[in-house]
Order: structure tokens, then C-alpha cells, then sequence
């Protein structure tokens, strides 16, 4: 008798894979190299990120692993004092560039998923409270949101990051300083959620289900939770795609300019920085080579966002 539920769940969960690989999105995933490709390069950085101890084979914000006689080590060359060779060179205080690019990719993917996520929940929230309340409520949303459009949202992000650090204690600015990142690209990227989601519960706001749900007496905030937002998600998703890009490429561009990452918690953009002090002396790989892993993670996450934009249109179906 007891190895029938087992029997029974075993068949549920076989028939719900077996649907999930017939669908429509795996079908286009399948179907499409460039999805696939950018699905994977995504995923290997990803994961090159999250094991980075252990693929790494120096930990470079180790002091006690440095050496600066290996700095300005060429790539695959051997350095000419200590014998020693990496794959892509060192920088000028002899730190592996490939180990400090793994550990630069987990600040970077780190604060574009935590960013897009503050993103989301903000804008989600405001998007479904504005279109499905509206009146004064939705008119204030909204003008903040068009107020906060006609400025770049670099410079937004810039802004809201010298606030949110001048009312830091001065003892805890490092510490903070990538919360406070998080913070202010978040912040500056919660508009295009709101929009999106307050135009979509307008049109599912008037539809039979909800007002079916208002008759039963089911509270605004169980419809909005329950009934509208599991219909307004397709597009947030691929808004939150695109924008792990742009968060990633803000984030990197703050730490770039000096108002971002610490030193000691260097990004992407903190080594690209770095490399550029090096650049027109000979030393072009402490700059190429994260400014390239920077390059390839982008442009994998937009050509996936675009797939699943395209995937998710019925009108393209």
C-alpha cells in the first residue's frame, strides 16, 4: 500500500516534466542556438561565480598569498623572478588577473540580482497599487515616475549612492558600501516594473475574474496578490532579464568612476578601473581581460532577455 503514493507522485511529476518540455518557451529554447548559447555562457559565469574558491587558483585579497615580484606578469609567460605563470597575467601588485575576474564576477552578479530584485518588488508593488486603486493614489505614482524618467538613471543611481553613503558613519562606509549600491541602482530602476505592471492591471483589472472575486468579497489586496499578479508576470520577467544587464553595467560603471565597489570588494568595474591606470604603458591585459568577461556577460544577458521577450509575445508566435 505505501509504495502506490509513491507510484502516483512518481507519474505527476514525469507527466509535469514531460509537459514542461513539450511547451511552447522550451520548444523556441530549442529551437533557437542564439538562446541556447547566451542560456549557457549565462549559466557558466554564473557558476564560475559561485565556485569561484575553488576554481580560482590564488585568492587575489589575500595578502598573505601575494607577492609582488610577479607583478606585470605577462599572459602565459612565465615571470622572469619567481618562475611562475598565469593565464592571463598578473596586475601591479602580482594578483592573478583570472582569479580576481572570478571574484570580481560574484560582487558584480551579486549586486545586479540583488538591485533588479529591489527593482522588481518595488515597482511590481507600486505598479499593481497604482493601476488597480487609481485616483490620487495612482496620479502620485505616476508623476514621481515620469519625474524620475526625464533623468538618466546613472545619474539617479549617482545621486541616491552619495546620499544613502554621506548618512553612513564614516566606520561603516566600506562595509555599506555595496548594500548601498544595491540600493541606489534599485531605486533608480523601479520605473519601467510600474509602468509596465500598472498598464497590464488595467486591462486585467476589468476582466470577468475579478469581478467575480469582488462579488465573493475577497479584499484588494487578495485579488491583487492572487488573481492579477500571476497574469502580469510574462512581462516582468523579461523586464527583469534585460535589466540584470543594465544593473550589471550600472554597477560597473559607478565602480568605474570611484563612487561604487571599495577596493577591497572590487567589481568588474573596480579592476577595469584599475586596468586603465596600466593601459597605455604596456600592460593591456589588466584592463582587456575583465573589461571583455564584463562585455560577454552583458551582451549574453540582453541576447537572452530578447529571446524570451520574443517567446513570450503571442503575436510572434
Amino acid at each position: 500500500m505505501t509504495d502506490q503514493p509513491n507510484t502516483v507522485q512518481a507519474e505527476r511529476a514525469r507527466s509535469r516534466i514531460a509537459l514542461a518540455w513539450e511547451s511552447d518557451i522550451s520548444y523556441a529554447f530549442r529551437h533557437s542556438p542564439v538562446a541556447m548559447v547566451s542560456a549557457a555562457v549565462t549559466l557558466i559565469l554564473i557558476l564560475s561565480a559561485v565556485f569561484a574558491p575553488l576554481i580560482a587558483p590564488h585568492d587575489p585579497f589575500s595578502p598573505g598569498t601575494l607577492n609582488l615580484m610577479n607583478g606585470f606578469t605577462r599572459p602565459g609567460e612565465a615571470n622572469m623572478f619567481t618562475g611562475e605563470t598565469f593565464w592571463l597575467g598578473t596586475d601591479d601588485q602580482g594578483r592573478d588577473v583570472f582569479s580576481t575576474i572570478l571574484y570580481g564576477l560574484r560582487i558584480s552578479l551579486f549586486v545586479g540580482f540583488a538591485a533588479v530584485a529591489l527593482a522588481l518588488v518595488l515597482g511590481v508593488t507600486l505598479g499593481l497599487v497604482a493601476g488597480y486603486v487609481g485616483g490620487w493614489v495612482e496620479t502620485v505614482i505616476m508623476r514621481v515616475a515620469d519625474v524620475q524618467l526625464t533623468f538618466p538613471a546613472i545619474l539617479v543611481a549617482m545621486l541616491i549612492f552619495g546620499i544613502a553613503k554621506g548618512i553612513t558613519p564614516p566606520e561603516y562606509r566600506d562595509q555599506m558600501a555595496i548594500w548601498v549600491l544595491i540600493l541606489a541602482i534599485g531605486l533608480s530602476d523601479w520605473v519601467q516594473f510600474a509602468r509596465v505592471v500598472r498598464g497590464a492591471t488595467l486591462v486585467e483589472k476589468s476582466k470577468e475574474y475579478v469581478q467575480a472575486a469582488r462579488l465573493i468579497g475577497r479584499s484588494p489586496f487578495a485579488i491583487m496578490a492572487r488573481h492579477i499578479l500571476p497574469n502580469v508576470l510574462s512581462p516582468v520577467l523579461v523586464i527583469a532579464t534585460i535589466s540584470l544587464a543594465l544593473a550589471i553595467i550600472a554597477e560597473a560603471t559607478l565602480s568605474f568612476l570611484g563612487v561604487g565597489a571599495p577596493p577591497t570588494e572590487p567589481s568588474l568595474g573596480t579592476l577595469i578601473r584599475i586596468g586603465q591606470r596600466f593601459l597605455f604603458s604596456g600592460e593591456w591585459w589588466i584592463l582587456f581581460f575583465p573589461a571583455l568577461t564584463l562585455l560577454v556577460l552583458a551582451l549574453a544577458v540582453n541576447l537572452l532577455g530578447d529571446w524570451l521577450r520574443d517567446a513570450l509575445n503571442p503575436r510572434l508566435r
